[in-house]
């Protein structure tokens, strides 16, 4: 009994899909092969799966692009001129918007500011003052920053000046450290004459 004839119709089951795919496509490209064997023949074939994966092939005696080449020069058509239309789409989009912003850029530095009306000039003003402000204030906590590091610099060098280091000839006192008013535990030479002069313990003196 012959084979029965098969009903071409998409084909529901997505394993059984993807199984025939796999075997047909087997199946096609070695027929290509064997008409590039057998005709001398250039094939070239492009297939792409339900899942977006791409098999091809072609003849071993030519390229994909002599293919392609030879194929739009046969036909008079261009496959790129679509894509070419599309890229230079995008780049004259890009091309005005380096524009627009070099334009925004000149006028922050007070040019071509002919070209704006009233409420785009006094929007601009106030963009630029809260611009200014923002930096004069980050400018202003830089400066302080500098300052309070100068200061713990230039104090903890006085102490390291007033006293040798020796630790057996010192006894705690209390000195201010910072703008805070934070103390720190510092010592002071015990045998020093004018303390004890002038009735100093250890404990009682403090350095502001």
């Amino acid at each position: 009994m012959g084979r029965g004839k098969i009903e071409i119709k998409r084909i529901e089951n997505t394993t059984n899909r993807q199984v025939t795919f796999s075997k047909r496509r087997a199946g096609i490209i070695k027929k290509a092969k064997e008409l590039t064997v057998l005709c001398d023949a250039h094939v070239s074939l492009i297939l792409f799966s339900s899942t977006q994966k791409l098999f091809e092939y072609c003849s071993p005696t030519t390229t994909m692009k002599k293919m392609i080449d030879r194929y739009q020069q046969v036909t008079g058509t261009n496959l790129w001129d679509s894509h070419y239309e599309s890229m230079q789409k995008e780049f004259n989009k890009l091309k005005e918007k380096n524009e627009r912003l070099r334009k925004s850029i000149r006028q922050r530095i007070g040019e071509d500011l002919d070209e704006l009306n009233h409420s785009e000039l006094c929007g601009l003003e106030q963009n630029l003052s809260e611009a200014l402000k923002k930096i004069r204030l980050t400018l202003e906590n830089k400066i302080k920053r500098q300052i309070d590091t100068s200061r713990k610099k230039e104090l903890q060098e006085e102490i390291n000046c007033s006293f040798d280091g020796s630790e057996d000839n010192y006894e705690s006192m209390m000195v201010i450290r910072n703008s805070d008013a934070q103390p720190c535990p510092v010592r002071v030479q015990h045998s020093h004459p004018n303390l004890h002069e002038r009735g100093y313990g250890c404990h009682d003196l403090s350095l502001g």
